[in-house]
């Protein structure tokens, strides 16, 4: 199995960029990387001050066995603000539980005051909580900027070829509650 498919049969659809994005992420978007080994697939796209985990994937055979933390800190040693995002929980998906609690474990702090919301296939709004680390004291308005650059330059890299749409104008889809 390639490591797309062990994406995608992990992650929502809804949360899959196609396959022919992805690709495209990894040969032609300068930031965008893919690490994986029989443990474990993570896709990234590292930027001068910031770090995004756009996948982080562990195998349900390794899993609890300390191989997502040991991950993350790999990037937290870069010395960036690390920024994810996550699912709120559902107490009928344990999963979703499981992925809040393995980023605050890490010490990955919600972003209370971001809105983040997103839209399927077929227009069904979706909403997904902004996580992030910093090695100092970031602001949550730092981290919404950087979201917005996670929008422009990851979800919409090459997007209307694939989706005939931005699949994240971050004017639309972010919002700042004060």
């Amino acid at each position: 199995m390639d490591w797309y498919e062990r994406l995608a049969n992990y992650f929502p659809e809804h949360e899959m960029k196609h396959p022919g994005q992805l690709r495209d992420l990894l040969d032609h978007h300068e930031a965008y990387r893919k690490l994986e080994s029989p443990e474990f697939v993570v896709t990234y796209a590292e930027f001068a001050d910031f770090l995004f985990i756009d996948y982080l994937l562990v195998n349900s055979q390794t899993r609890g066995k300390g191989t997502g933390s040991r991950l993350l800190d790999r990037f937290k040693q870069r010395g960036k603000t690390l920024i994810v995002e996550v699912e709120p929980p559902d107490t009928e998906d344990s999963d979703t539980l499981g992925r809040v609690r393995f980023y605050e474990r890490n010490g990955f702090k919600r972003a209370e005051r971001i809105t983040y919301t997103r839209s399927d296939e077929d227009g069904e709004p979706y909403t997904m909580d902004v996580y992030y680390w910093s090695p100092s004291e970031v602001a949550e308005k730092s981290v919404l900027h950087n979201m917005k650059t996670i929008c422009r330059e990851i979800h919409n890299f090459r997007s209307e070829k694939y989706y005939g749409r931005l699949l994240a104008d971050p004017e639309e889809v972010l919002d700042w509650e004060s």
